[in-house]
């Protein structure tokens, strides 16, 4: 993919990135202009952010694919001679953000905008792994295939059998954890019922299908599994730093102060 990189005279250095591709730019009259297929653009004219040469077709009605996310990388690296465990995400700004974290030894951390809770001003998310060997945690638990789910408006309902081979959801399962499908886990919704009553026929969870994050249930037979919304499980990543990728979606003007995180030297 091909970007655009500014320069920045007050900080005397490069800046940042822009997804947008211009033919030429020129800056007047205290104005940005690029010109891109024989049309002139100028430039902060508007609120709506990360939209770059809009077709003139949207005007009427079609999708307008010129929108990229924000998207920022960057590395927390304290203590470089020390390898250590990466426990958490802080971001001190106004809007949540999705995050993927690397380190030197593991590529698997990763936290859904939907995780990060606002504790003082700030908005705060334990790290996820979803590296081999480590989903193994009683945070995440299998339950089985369901053998028919049932769609609604934001809701789902998915069932488990009961004869002649019961499936068991189990008493560890809580409201408000996580469902999740697929050997790569897709998050489906968050669990807002259990409904459990065998001579009634009952054997099922219903979930909300409105959250961010989620996918379309597939119709044919799936392997359910779910993540405890509890974050006492959580092992974060390993290593000696850590890189983290940080995507926004919004087309809002959001302002992003500082990234922290509490690490905890690791002991062999």
């Amino acid at each position: 993919m091909t970007y655009t990189l500014s320069y920045s005279q007050s900080v005397d250095g490069w800046v940042s990135f822009y997804s947008y591709n211009p033919d030429w730019m020129i800056g007047m009259n205290n104005y940005f202009y690029t010109f891109k297929g024989g049309n002139i653009y100028r430039h902060n004219t508007n609120e709506t952010r990360n939209t770059f040469y809009q077709p003139w077709w949207t005007q009427i009605g079609q999708p307008n694919n010129s929108f990229t996310p924000s998207m920022l990388q960057s590395v927390i690296n304290a203590v470089p001679l020390e390898n250590k465990l990466f426990k958490t995400l802080n971001l001190e700004g106004d809007s949540i953000w999705s995050a993927t974290l690397e380190t030197d030894l593991q590529y698997s951390g990763y936290i859904q905008s939907e995780w990060f809770e606002k504790k003082e001003a700030a908005y705060f998310a334990f790290i996820r792994n979803n590296e081999i060997g480590q989903l193994a945690l009683r945070s995440l638990n299998g339950i089985g295939n369901s053998f028919q789910r049932t769609i609604s408006t934001g809701t789902a309902t998915i069932k488990f059998s009961i004869s002649p081979k019961l499936i068991q959801i189990g008493n560890i399962i809580s409201i408000g954890d996580y469902l999740y499908i697929g050997t790569t886990p897709q998050l489906v919704g968050k669990v807002t019922s259990i409904q459990v009553n065998y001579p009634a026929g009952l054997n099922q969870l219903v979930i909300d299908t409105t959250i961010p994050g989620t996918v379309p249930i597939p119709s044919d037979v799936q392997f359910y599994f779910y993540i405890k919304n509890s974050v006492a499980e959580s092992h974060g990543v390993l290593g000696h730093y850590m890189v983290f990728n940080l995507t926004n979606t919004s087309k809002d003007k959001i302002e992003l102060f500082a990234v922290e995180s509490n690490v905890m030297k690791s002991f062999p």
